[in-house]
């Protein structure tokens, strides 16, 4: 049987298993397992246990719950009313006032979060009814949050960065370093965008507040020294080579806990729901990175990696060429997947053509995650999408079309740092070895 019919047959049993309602972890080693007990040598039980074993027993895979972990002991504390507090004293002298609370707000908490949904969401609660209170236009403000949640992924620490990470095996630390600068960019473009909207519609922009002293300023922004300490301790350790990523989500966990303590809402409670939020979440990644490496190893044995890559190098595509395919590959598979079944999926496969195209698996990973933040907000199953239409009550429809400018900025970064890569990697270049 030739590449393409087994690459079919592959591919038909996928969306067939996953149509019919069976775990996507599940699914990708049920469909491993049917590649190599047809067209492999190798007793597909024996492989199966051996590789599900070596991708969960990983030690660079204990910064995930770790991470996952602080992300929801932040979620249930005061952060998100004490970051709207210290920041939006200094938004209102810029053209778009408080909309601008979006972007630094999710750019904030990003750092200290890793995940796209809990980011807009944690915002969310606190943005959303504010700006509707104030008078700012719905349109705006789902747009702004739907767009600026994403950041979440692409700001360290990352989850998305460290499943990509550990499935093309790239340092995650150096990952984290690169997400810096895009995610400034990013945050950037958006501000931007909205600094642009409110100076040609001066009349859809609500007064501002009472004019406030910088002395008040300043005092607001004490609010933000829990936040900030966090950041510092978590990035600061990894970037000065002080710690792995693994030790610095340690470190974040042990910081989550102090500063909910601090704010008096660490309780049993809280203390429970947050371990057992992070238990189901990484349960759930952890069963499908095992499926993903067991279909990747089965990928291997059949040699499909290997024939696509020697496809794509025949059609003398140029590296710009071959990214924009790419692009256009992960967009519309977004349509139909989360962004960690994305990279889990196809890394086994594209893999080996980025690095013969000469691709850096570090730009790639920025890339990557750029790609997988516009999944974020395209229909139908755009995460951030559901969680602003649960949160508002508005038509998914309506939410992807306002987000439509958000989804047009992110196309332009990736642009922008395929033309300016020294964007992603000179940062990294400064790192402690």
């Amino acid at each position: 049987m030739n590449d393409i019919a087994i690459a079919g047959l592959l591919i038909a049993s996928l969306f067939l298993i996953l149509g019919s309602g069976v775990w996507i972890g599940l699914t990708l080693s049920g469909v491993a397992w049917i590649g190599m007990q047809l067209f492999s040598a190798r007793p597909a039980g024996d492989a199966m246990a051996v590789t599900i074993w070596g991708s969960a027993s990983g030690w660079t895979l204990t910064a995930l719950p770790l991470f996952l972990w602080m992300g929801e002991v932040l979620f249930r504390t005061r952060l998100s009313q004490d970051m709207f507090k210290g920041l939006a004293p200094w938004m209102q002298a810029l053209p778009g006032r408080l909309l601008h609370t979006n972007v630094a707000g999710c750019a904030v908490f990003a750092a200290v979060s890793g995940s796209s949904a809990a980011t807009c969401a944690t915002i969310g609660k606190m943005t959303l009814p504010e700006l509707k209170r104030r008078g700012y236009p719905d349109d705006m403000v789902i747009g702004t949050l739907a767009g600026a949640g994403t950041l979440g992924l692409l700001i360290p620490p990352s989850i998305i960065m460290i499943v990509y990470g550990v499935s093309a095996d790239v340092s995650i630390a150096k990952l984290f370093i690169a997400g810096v600068v895009p995610g400034i960019l990013l945050a950037a473009l958006f501000s931007g965008y909205i600094a642009v909207w409110a100076m040609l519609n001066p009349q859809r922009v609500p007064p501002p507040d009472p004019p406030m002293a910088f002395t008040q300023k300043l005092r607001q922004s004490l609010s933000l020294i829990p936040v900030a300490v966090l950041i510092l301790a978590v990035l600061g350790s990894i970037y000065a080579g002080i710690a792995t990523a693994t030790e610095a989500a340690g470190v974040g966990v042990v910081g989550a806990l102090v500063i909910s303590a601090a704010q008096g809402s660490l309780n049993w409670q809280t203390f429970r729901d947050s371990l057992l939020g992070a238990t189901r979440l990484y349960c759930m990644m952890a069963l499908i990175l095992a499926g993903a490496a067991f279909l990747t190893l089965a990928m291997g044995y059949i040699g499909l990696p290997r024939h696509l890559a020697e496809w794509i190098g025949s059609l003398g595509l140029s590296k710009f060429q071959l990214v924009v395919m790419l692009a256009l590959f992960y967009i519309v598979l977004g349509c139909f997947l989360d962004g960690i079944s994305m990279v889990v999926l196809t890394m086994g496969v594209i893999m080996p053509t980025v690095l013969a195209a000469g691709i850096d698996p570090l730009w790639f990973g920025i890339f990557i995650v750029l790609v997988v933040e516009m999944a974020q907000i395209t229909p139908p199953v755009g995460f951030n999408l559901f969680v602003l239409q649960g949160m508002t009550g508005k038509d998914l429809l309506y939410i992807a079309r306002v987000t439509l400018p958000m989804f047009a900025l992110m196309v332009t970064a990736v642009l922008i740092i395929y033309f300016a890569p020294d964007i992603v990697t000179w940062l990294p270049r400064q790192m402690a070895p």
